[in-house]
């Protein structure tokens, strides 16, 4: 009697430890919520209220998981404001002393216009999507223990721009790389409006052109992993934050579905995103950052 209780807590031990080092799913639900939240306090306008709300929300959030944060703050005069803006990216850092530095971007600011005059974009796919996936990302990644470098990189002052104001678009993204003075990471990726429920990315052409060895592997994972999301042939050429950063030597691609009717409208709500797209994006994330 006694060796077969030994012989159960033996079992029960080694359960317990195969359980814990089990990987942790990556929780769609808690991705959707961070859309949520983000559009909760209003379009997060640089200079506004409602965006200096929710930068505190984001690092309070990223907080949680990240070793260390950086705030990376400037200011300029921008046409849609009468003073001075101050931008502040955001800089989340896991294992700053590991090798293999990856080093994923979003943009989580929202439009001050819209298709509508005087009303700006709310921004629940463009930027808040995106956003929500690498707040979730490095949750998931200090969860399940990953050990490599990994910075998460959040630009504000992505989307002011406007015809005759073409330099007021990608603020943050510039200044990020203009005064970026660490070693290039070995994977570089931006995401952008990634969530909405009719999901179809394919490959961007300047991506494909700055890292097409990188850009091949994302959608060839996507493939095994049965995502249909991902189209794998060259759907579009678009300015984004990753331009800026490929100027710099970055060869960072860029994940984003240009095919969102609700883009730059008040539309862009959170009923229009879907979880499923975010699982999608995540886990082909996930799977190339393990395979690094």
């Amino acid at each position: 009697m006694q060796f077969l209780i030994k012989y159960s807590i033996i079992i029960s031990s080694a359960l317990l430890s195969l359980s814990s080092c089990a990987s942790q799913k990556y929780d769609s639900d808690y991705a959707f919520s961070l859309i949520e939240k983000q559009c909760s306090f209003g379009p997060r306008v640089p200079g506004s209220d409602s965006h200096d709300e929710c930068v505190k929300f984001l690092i309070q959030e990223l907080e949680k998981y990240a070793d260390t944060i950086y705030v990376q703050e400037f200011e300029k005069s921008m046409s849609y404001s009468k003073k001075k803006i101050s931008f502040k990216n955001i800089i989340a850092v896991l294992n700053a002393d590991s090798g293999g530095k990856i080093m994923l971007f979003s943009h989580y600011d929202s439009r001050p216009f819209s298709s509508e005059k005087d009303t700006p974009t709310p921004g629940a796919n463009d930027g808040g999507s995106s956003t929500a996936l690498l707040i979730s990302l490095a949750r998931y990644f200090k969860e399940n223990k990953y050990r490599g470098h990994l910075e998460f990189v959040f630009f504000d002052g992505e989307d002011g721009g406007r015809e005759l104001y073409y330099d007021e678009w990608f603020e943050g993204s510039k200044h990020f790389a203009e005064n970026y003075k660490d070693p290039l990471p070995d994977i570089a990726i931006l995401v952008d409006m990634i969530g909405d429920k009719d999901l179809s990315i394919y490959k961007e052409g300047n991506s494909e052109i700055s890292n097409p060895k990188l850009n091949e592997k994302v959608f060839l994972n996507a493939k095994k992993l049965k995502k249909n999301s991902f189209k794998s042939s060259i759907g579009y050429f678009v300015d984004d934050d990753h331009i800026a950063l490929n100027s710099k030597g970055f060869r960072c691609i860029n994940l984003i579905d240009m095919n969102y009717e609700y883009w730059h409208t008040p539309y862009d709500t959170p009923d229009k995103c879907s979880k499923k797209s975010l699982s999608d994006v995540a886990e082909v994330l996930i799977k190339t950052i393990n395979e690094r």
